[in-house]
C-alpha cells in the first residue's frame, strides 16, 4: 500500500485549519491534523515543502519507520511545527492502516478499555448568574462534568469567558480573532487569586460536591502563587487545576506540588515525550494534556500515555475547536483504547465546520464515542472546504497594568 499522492489543505469554516490527505495505490484516503492555531500556515509550508515529497512512494503500513524518519532525518528536532507536521502524517497514516484493515482505529490500538469517554464542557459567565446559566446549559446538554472560568473584577478582559448565547461575536468557535494582529488583553494576578475561590465556593453551593469542576489558569501564574491557589482551591474538590504555571521549567512544579492536594493538569503547549520526563518521573502531575495534533500523533500520544501509566498519571488530552475533527477524532479512538484514560476536553465545532468535515463520532450523556467506521470515522469535503478560505487570526495577549507582556 504505497502513498501516491499527499495534498495539504488549508481551510477557515468556523476558524483555519491545516489538513493532510494521502492517498495510496489502491485508492484509500487518509486525514491527518496539522492544526496549529495562529501558526497554521507554518505548519501548511512545513508539510508542502519539505515533508509531501518525502510521503511520495513510501509504503504507508511502515507507520513507525515513518515517524522516525520525519523525526530524525530532519536534524532540527521537536518544536510545535515539526511536530504538528510529524503528527498529521502519522494519523494520516493511521487512518489508511484502519481503513485497509476494515477496523474502526482503535480496535488496531488493543480494542477498547471502555465504552464511552467521559468529556468536560467549557462553561463561563461574566458575573455569577451568567455562569450558573452556563454551567445549567451544559447540563442540559448532557455534560457531566464541567470546565468552569469567570471574569474578574478588574480586569477588563479574559480568554476563555464567552458571551451569553444570542450575543457571541463572529469568531464565536475561535478565540482567535480574524485580524492582522493579536488583541491585547490586561491581567492582575492580586484580583484574579482573590476572586477565583469565591467563585468555586459559590458553584459549590448551587450545584453541589457530585459535579466534576475543572479551572484553568493560562499559565498566568509564578509557582508559588499557583500553590496559593491550589491550597486555597482544596475545599471545592477540584477534578483538576490546569496550566497553573508556565512548565517548561518542570521543577517548578515541585513546588506547587508541596503545598496543596488539588490535582494537577499541565501540557497543552507542549510537543513531545521531553517535555514531561521529569513531571512524569517525579510525579508533579496528575493528568497529560496535549493534543494529539500537536504531539507526533497517535504514535508519541500512545507512547506518553504509557509512559505515564506507570506513574498513575492519566490522560486529559487536548479538545477545543483549534483541534479539527480529524484530530479530535484521532483522541476519541487513542483514549478509548488506553487504559489510563482520565477525562477529554471537548468543543463543538460550528455547523460550517461540520460542513467540511463529515463525522461518525457521537456525544450522548456525557460520554464520546469515536464511532465504528472504519478508520478515523470522518472525512473531509473538499468542495465545501474549498468555500472556505483562510483568514489570518491570532490569539490574544496579556498586558500587566504597567504595559509589561505577561503569560497567556
Amino acid at each position: 500500500m504505497n502513498i501516491t499522492a499527499a495534498e495539504v489543505i488549508v481551510t477557515s469554516p468556523d476558524r483555519n485549519f491545516v489538513t493532510l490527505k494521502l492517498t495510496t495505490d489502491d485508492g484509500l484516503v487518509g486525514w491527518g491534523d496539522g492544526t496549529l492555531n495562529g501558526r497554521e500556515l507554518s505548519v501548511a509550508s512545513y508539510l508542502t515543502d519539505h515533508v509531501v515529497p518525502l510521503l511520495l512512494g513510501r509504503d504507508a503500513h511502515r507507520i513507525e519507520d515513518t515517524w522516525q524518519f520525519l523525526y530524525r532525518s530532519a536534524y532540527w528536532r521537536r518544536g510545535p511545527v515539526t511536530m504538528a507536521a510529524i503528527a498529521a502524517v502519522d494519523v494520516a497514516l493511521w487512518d489508511l492502516k484502519a481503513k485497509a484493515a476494515g477496523m474502526p482505529l482503535y480496535q488496531l490500538l488493543g480494542g477498547a478499555s471502555r465504552n464511552g469517554l467521559m468529556a468536560y464542557g467549557h462553561a463561563s459567565g461574566r458575573d455569577e448568574a451568567e455562569l450558573f446559566d452556563s454551567i445549567r446549559r451544559h447540563l442540559d446538554q448532557g455534560f457531566r462534568s464541567i470546565r468552569v472560568q469567570t471574569s474578574v473584577p478588574g480586569i477588563d478582559a479574559v480568554y476563555g469567558v464567552r458571551a451569553p448565547a444570542g450575543e457571541e461575536p463572529e469568531h464565536h468557535y475561535e478565540p482567535a480573532l480574524r485580524a492582522a494582529q493579536p488583541m491585547e488583553e490586561d491581567w492582575d494576578t492580586r484580583a484574579y487569586l482573590r476572586h477565583i475561590p469565591r467563585v468555586f465556593e459559590a458553584v459549590r453551593s448551587e450545584f453541589g460536591p457530585e459535579l466534576p469542576l475543572l479551572h484553568d489558569v493560562h499559565h498566568r501564574l509564578t509557582p508559588i502563587q499557583a500553590a496559593r491557589l491550589g491550597k486555597d482551591l482544596e475545599p471545592y474538590d477540584l477534578f483538576w487545576m490546569e496550566d497553573c504555571t508556565p512548565a517548561e521549567n518542570q521543577d517548578a512544579l515541585r513546588l506547587v506540588r508541596q503545598h496543596t492536594t488539588t490535582p494537577l493538569a499541565i501540557g497543552e503547549v507542549f510537543n513531545t515525550v521531553w517535555d514531561y520526563q521529569t513531571l512524569i518521573k517525579d510525579q508533579l502531575i496528575d493528568y497529560v494534556r496535549s493534543a494529539v495534533t500537536h504531539t507526533g500523533g497517535i504514535t508519541a500520544m500512545r507512547k506518553l500515555l504509557d509512559y505515564a501509566a506507570q506513574y498513575q498519571i492519566k490522560s486529559g488530552i487536548h479538545g477545543p475547536t483549534d483541534i479539527s475533527p480529524v484530530g479530535m477524532a484521532a483522541a476519541l479512538h487513542l483514549d478509548l483504547a488506553i487504559h489510563n484514560f482520565g477525562i477529554q476536553e471537548y468543543m463543538q465545532h460550528g455547523d460550517a465546520t461540520n460542513e467540511v468535515f463529515r463525522q461518525t463520532f457521537s456525544f450522548e450523556n456525557g460520554y464520546l464515542h469515536p464511532g465504528h467506521q472504519p478508520g478515523l470515522g470522518v472525512e473531509l469535503d473538499e468542495d465545501a472546504a474549498a468555500k472556505f478560505p483562510y483568514r489570518p487570526a491570532y490569539l490574544p495577549y496579556n498586558r500587566l497594568k504597567d504595559g509589561t507582556v505577561h503569560d497567556w
